[in-house]
């Protein structure tokens, strides 16, 4: 049923291979995102150990890697400062039943209503945070307190290794691909620097990662209405950014792969994976772009992929945090870069005078709100914009060809949608003192969509009555028959 294993030994080997390499860069991300959101590394760690692990044996997308993430962790930093910790993991308990419910209802569908224009907003905006996440690697902190960049050597140093890492990366997939170039590069970075004995950073100047297995715990918080009150706005937001990242990177990670992950079943995994880790010290968490990509790229498809990246954390954690500690912060600044170059869609800038222009407009919108807000907010005013401009577009179609009978009634051969968007054109088509005693709307190539429909219809005949007149409708399909069926009496026009 979970497919754990991989269908043959080499699909397994790349699995196991870019699980560790996701690993390695699972720790400074974590442990980076514990800082935002105000909590203790290990927090972020076992966030990332437990979503990961249980969203690739439970979820919908094999090869998407999942753990603490940053748009998450920018929502709880006032949840954590104004309430503590506890209130978090009840917080993230409570979004991940919220998560499941939506798995339940089948609300993972809805990710097909994102228009494509808010997808290659969202992944350009997401690079762009990822980018500028890195940026603090390049500063240190002075006497005074303040961050300022690192001095010209220290900097030039930095520098260096970071591009040795991306040049590992980019080139060494030209001689071979037994070995994934990532970790070839962090491992050859890392080896370099304590060779040659060079003064630069590493993850153990972030923090210290090593820990024990994290252990079953009930949120310590008051169990009433006025707790339940702090958390619900929290978890619901938390709910959906987590959702909306998740299910937008299912779908990038099923264009890259030319397969098709289940967006239900991801919910319902995600909700799973924040219920168990809300229990056990956890900050939550949902599926990463940026280490999904790096799985993908490195060749992992299967689930082993996930669980084997978790499962190397939690060893990392537990027993080889000495090793880890020793990875210079440049190596990973460089695998992140690289990350950044092959998330953003670059082509996305050749095509801007080629598309549309609201669709231009939905692309830079997105991405530039996605940096400034959060994903949630971003998604949902890509859409609204692009449902806008749809609704428009649609407005202006409505139109009608007009023709008397023999019997000398006229007849409006209705062409397009009518809605709420287009009922001011509908009215325009008609002019009820000049028309003759009886019309027909015929509405073979139209359809009543909505209520707003049925109420200009309604005023239709109502000012064809002050002039005597009568209004028939004819050719209505079965779907909008349904429509003026359920409307009843409010429908007041006649059927031919």
């Amino acid at each position: 049923m979970f497919e754990l294993i991989s269908k043959t030994k080499e699909t397994l080997k790349n699995d196991i291979l870019s699980g560790l390499t996701v690993s390695l860069a699972l720790v400074p991300e974590a442990v980076a995102f514990s800082f935002v959101a105000g909590v203790d590394p290990l927090v972020g760690l076992y966030a990332a150990f437990l979503v990961g692990l249980i969203t690739s044996i439970c979820g919908g997308r094999p090869g998407m890697i999942s753990g603490a993430t940053g748009a998450l962790a920018v929502v709880m930093v006032s949840l954590v400062a104004n309430n503590g910790v506890e209130y978090l993991f009840a917080t993230v308990v409570l979004m991940g039943i919220i998560q499941i419910l939506a798995g339940v209802l089948k609300f993972g569908k809805f990710v097909r209503l994102i228009p494509h224009s808010v997808m290659l907003g969202f992944v350009n905006g997401l690079a762009i945070i990822i980018f500028l996440a890195q940026l603090s690697q390049f500063k240190y902190e002075n006497s005074e307190g303040i961050m300022t960049w690192l001095e010209s050597k220290d900097m030039f140093l930095m520098l260096g290794l970071v591009g040795l890492t991306m040049f590992i990366i980019h080139f060494l997939p030209k001689l071979t691909k037994a070995i994934p170039s990532t970790l070839v590069g962090i491992v050859a970075v890392t080896g370099l620097v304590h060779l040659l004995g060079l003064d630069t950073r590493t993850v153990l100047d972030m923090a210290s990662v090593g820990g024990g297995l994290p252990t079953f715990h009930i949120p310590s918080v008051p169990f009433t209405m006025e707790t339940f009150r702090i958390i619900l706005p929290y978890s619901c937001i938390l709910a959906a950014i987590g959702l909306i990242e998740s299910l937008m990177t299912l779908q990038l990670v099923d264009e890259i792969t030319e397969t098709r992950g289940r967006a239900n079943r991801e919910c319902v995994g995600q909700g799973l994976a924040n219920l168990v880790t809300g229990f056990f010290g956890g900050m939550g968490g949902c599926a990463m772009i940026g280490q999904s990509m790096i799985n993908v790229n490195s060749g992992g498809r299967g689930r082993a992929s996930g669980v084997s990246a978790a499962l190397f954390l939690l060893f990392f954690i537990v027993v080889a945090s000495s090793l880890i500690e020793l990875i210079p912060l440049a190596a990973l600044v460089g695998v992140m870069f690289m990350v950044v170059i092959g998330t953003f869609e670059w082509s996305s800038i050749r095509i801007l005078g080629k598309i549309p222009k609201e669709d231009a407009f939905v692309i830079i919108l997105v991405s530039t709100v996605t940096v400034f807000t959060d994903l949630a907010i971003a998604v949902a005013c890509g859409v609204v914009v692009s449902a806008l401009v749809f609704a428009w577009k649609k407005s202006e179609r409505i139109h009608a060809e007009e023709y008397i009978d023999e019997e000398g009634y006229k007849h409006y051969k209705l062409n397009g949608p009518l809605f709420f968007g287009s009922v001011q054109s509908f009215q325009e088509l008609f002019n009820p003192k000049e028309d003759t005693k009886r019309i027909y709307l015929d509405f073979k190539d139209s359809r009543v969509c909505d209520f707003s429909s049925i109420e200009v219809i309604n005023n239709l005949v109502e000012k064809y009555k002050a002039f005597d007149k009568e209004v028939y409708i004819k050719n209505l399909s079965p779907d909008c028959q349904s429509v003026i069926d359920k409307a009843g009496n409010m429908f007041v026009a006649k059927s031919h």
